[in-house]
């Protein structure tokens, strides 16, 4: 991407039919550290990639508490996704307030996409550089949505966002017709499966950069990380472990004797 006369502001088309800036707002989205969402009949569940930017510093959380019911993993600038969770609970609030129970979760998620849109098409403001994976669970059981920058927004048995997201997708499409009935420690697993997958070269899964969270009818939204995460990180080594091929000590098989053919050779 390069800048050109179209990309000035959020409101200005380009002559093939494009608004530059709501697609480096996507791009930022792609730049961030990756985020998993997936979902069974009983739980909706998200996992994320902590970045730190030092040796020194501690990690960026990716993983907000919206409500009891609602959270969400984020992947893109975490400061336009701080304002966003703001405005989610204070919606949700709201909700409570006047109506005494919780907000549904496609009605929060369909505000926030309006909330996003408006950015689109608004001179002096621009498109919040963050993508969102909601989490949450209401009457008809859980979900789990995707909301952009556009203010486009998707329901989702399982996605994954940010960067090197495309190979934690590939896994979900090969494991997600098993998700419905799976528990909530097989789902976590497949979570952190692909997680791994997304990982760049010489990075490991560890307790410090991974979270994972969870919500169910039965359970508030829940976030595992550092010590509570750790026994399934652990549990996933101990696999890739006993996965691994053990070499048995036989000495190599002999030749075969060549057949007699009466004839000299060199």
């Amino acid at each position: 991407m390069f800048r050109n006369q179209y990309d000035t502001d959020c409101i200005t088309w380009s002559p093939a039919g494009r608004i530059h800036q709501i697609e480096y707002a996507m791009e930022a989205v792609k730049q961030g550290s990756a985020a998993i969402g997936l979902r069974s009949n009983k739980y909706a569940l998200v996992a994320t990639l902590k970045r730190s930017t030092s040796e020194l510093s501690s990690y960026q959380k990716k993983i907000f508490k919206i409500d009891e019911h609602i959270g969400i993993a984020i992947a893109g600038l975490v400061a336009d996704a701080r304002v966003l969770a703001k405005y989610m609970r204070t919606e949700c609030i709201n909700h409570r307030y006047v109506y005494e129970q919780p907000m549904q979760v496609g009605r929060l998620v369909t505000q926030v996409a309006d909330k996003s849109q408006l950015g689109t098409q608004r001179i002096g403001s621009r498109p919040y550089g963050v993508g969102l994976l909601v989490a949450g669970v209401d009457q008809t059981g859980p979900h789990l949505y995707e909301t952009q920058p556009s203010g486009q927004y998707f329901e989702f048995l399982g996605n994954a966002i940010g960067a090197r997201s495309q190979a934690g997708r590939t896994y979900l499409e090969k494991h997600f017709e098993s998700f419905a009935e799976l528990s909530l420690d097989a789902l976590i697993e497949h979570a952190l499966l692909a997680l791994r997958e997304t990982l760049a070269t010489g990075v490991e899964l560890t307790s410090n950069n991974v979270a994972v969270a969870y919500v169910s009818v039965d359970d508030d939204f829940t976030i595992l990380e550092d010590d509570l995460i750790k026994p399934y990180v652990d549990s996933l080594k101990k696999d890739d472990t006993a996965a691994a091929p053990i070499e048995a000590d036989e000495p190599p098989a002999e030749a075969p004797a060549a057949a007699d053919t009466g004839m000299d050779t060199a």
